[in-house]
């Protein structure tokens, strides 16, 4: 099980949002790559990069700081934010990207999920952000009609690689993650769960780890200090 530090780019820096909300950011480096290379050095052994911009406003010039992590570093790097096009997707993955991340385009249009899926078989990630059993759209500023649950039913056998599962009620809020609905997630698809959201003590991590989880998604706990990623890797043994 991979502990998976975030580096969300907004306008060219590394910050982290409060519950998704992109006027309450906190910036912690000028530099992506500089953060991206920290948690490498940390020891992280996968890494999840996400557009800000491109997330909320489907455009962004924050692809150079994409490529250059990709290309620097030597763990796999998965990318989301405003991937809404097989073109972009490909750019993407063209950069040395492992995987890209998909979730509203995913969630609108399945004709361009399975095409995607069908273009880069293995490349791509679908990510599930639920809002009260709902899943949020468009950089999490919009809640749409479908249920995470049954969104995570219908991915079952869909040959997707993983699905990032968010609470976004608990993101960036340090208030512990959603054990269970991770573990309701992990009960009602086939599709690897990497969870997010929220995990904010070693605790939560040691929880976590009882899960049949591809991962965990971990942010503000190491950005804050709350624990070292070392820390946190040793946890999942105990």
């Amino acid at each position: 099980m991979h502990i998976i530090p975030a580096v969300d780019i907004k306008q060219g820096q590394a910050v982290r949002l409060f519950q998704g909300e992109k006027d309450r950011e906190t910036v912690y480096s000028d530099s992506p790559l500089d953060m991206a290379r920290r948690w490498v050095d940390a020891g992280a052994t996968y890494l999840h990069v996400v557009d800000l911009d491109g997330a909320f406003d489907g455009v962004s010039e924050n692809e150079e700081h994409i490529a250059r992590i990709a290309q620097e570093l030597t763990i796999p790097v998965e990318v989301g934010g405003g991937i809404r096009t097989i073109a972009k997707a490909q750019r993407i993955i063209s950069y040395g990207v492992e995987r890209v991340i998909v979730g509203t385009k995913a969630l609108e249009s399945r004709e361009f999920l399975y095409d995607l899926l069908t273009v880069l078989p293995g490349k791509v990630n679908v990510g599930i952000d639920a809002r009260d059993g709902m899943v949020a759209v468009k950089g999490w500023t919009e809640t749409s009609g479908t249920k995470a649950e049954d969104f995570l039913r219908e991915l079952a056998g869909s040959g997707v690689a993983a699905i990032i599962y968010t609470d976004i009620s608990r993101d960036g809020a340090m208030q512990g993650a959603n054990i269970g609905a991770m573990k309701k997630a992990t009960e009602v698809t086939d599709v690897p769960i990497i969870a997010s959201g929220g995990v904010s003590t070693l605790e939560d991590v040691k929880k976590l780890a009882k899960l049949p989880l591809f991962g965990m998604i971990v942010g503000k706990a190491l950005y804050e200090k709350a624990f070292t990623l070392q820390e946190a890797m040793a946890a999942l043994t105990e």
